[in-house]
């Protein structure tokens, strides 16, 4: 590839929101490095994606320390990519990664203790090759380890200038509260909160509390690993996702199909996509700084950046969608 220089325009069309009660404004739409940026994938797309991302006014970049296949390696995928092209733009970035999920053997390589965040945190800025992150997360809530020990990582992670901001992954409403009400005690307020909006109980208080407690919410998934897209149309194809059984199984597919063509009417009527409708719906939320989506191609990318020139729906719109996404759930309790 050649020498890389940013789109001079990146900031004219992209919306950017407010985080909760922050300083910091996230772009509506945030590139998350879950999948196709591992070891196994190839390099030269993913720098592809990193740049059309960036030219597009996309500045926040999601990772986590177990992103790949295999697990680290997204995160080293974003550091060569990032010290090749976009080094220069670093200030002009917000970079987070989390910790959470199992990274190496034994009873220190998983959870929340303070040993394996602070440890991990480590480890992940060395495969990014970078003294900071700008948010470091818990990537989930620990059962066996006091929430307290937990947030308390978060807060030395902070202080010791490793990281800029706090934020919690996957923490119900009520643990939630109690991960928000340490974080202040400490000095050190949670600025993020991240989660999935596809099923509809982060909706049941969980933005509530957040609007109350000034901590933005950032959505991961809402596309619903494809689901929410035109892939799955014509069923289940050999080289998708479902196929092979990652995160999204082809169960998922065929159960969730007359509620994916209702929807998909919505959409068509509106001059969207189904990808675009759904972005567009989770970003109805006043709480919702930011969608984080995932891109196998520089293509999606673009198509999804499409979704914020009609961010609005008419209250028939939203009455018609509930009515199809809770007759959904009341048929699969």
């Amino acid at each position: 590839m050649s020498t890389y220089l940013a789109a001079s325009g990146r900031y004219e069309k992209m919306i950017y929101r407010r985080c909760g009660r922050s300083g910091i404004q996230l772009p509506a739409l945030s590139l998350g490095l879950w999948h196709n940026f591992g070891g196994v994938d190839s390099y030269e797309n993913c720098r592809a994606m990193l740049r059309r991302a960036f030219d597009l006014g996309i500045t926040h970049f999601d990772l986590a320390n177990n992103y790949g296949p295999p697990p680290g390696s997204a995160e080293e995928t974003f550091g060569r990519a990032l010290h090749a092209d976009l080094a220069t733009y670093r200030d002009e970035l917000i970079i987070s990664t989390k910790a959470g999920y199992q990274m190496w053997p034994g009873p220190y390589g998983e959870w929340g203790s303070r040993k394996y965040l602070l440890a991990s945190l480590d480890q992940s800025l060395k495969r990014m090759g970078l003294p900071y992150v700008d948010i470091f997360y818990s990537h989930r809530p620990d059962p066996q380890t006091p929430l307290e020990e937990t947030m308390s990582a978060l807060d030395q992670a902070v202080r010791s200038g490793k990281a800029l901001y706090a934020g919690i992954s996957n923490y119900d409403p009520e643990q939630s509260a109690r991960a928000l009400r340490i974080l202040r005690q400490l000095g050190t307020p949670c600025l993020i909160h991240q989660d999935s909006l596809f099923v509809r109980a982060p909706e049941q208080g969980l933005l509530d509390l957040l609007g109350v407690e000034g901590v933005g919410a950032i959505v991961f998934s809402p596309l619903a690993q494809g689901l929410l897209t035109d892939r799955y149309a014509a069923g289940v194809q050999n080289n998708s996702r479902a196929a092979r059984g990652v995160f999204l199984k082809a169960g998922d597919v065929e159960a969730r199909a007359s509620q994916v063509a209702a929807l998909k009417q919505i959409a068509n009527a509106r001059g969207q996509s189904l990808a675009q409708m759904a972005l567009a719906w989770v970003l109805r939320q006043p709480a919702v700084a930011s969608a984080l989506i995932g891109a196998s191609r520089v293509e999606q990318i673009e198509e999804n950046y499409k979704a914020l020139a009609k961010l609005s729906f008419s209250a028939d719109e939203l009455s018609h969608i509930d009515r199809i996404v809770l007759a959904s759930e009341t048929a699969r309790s």
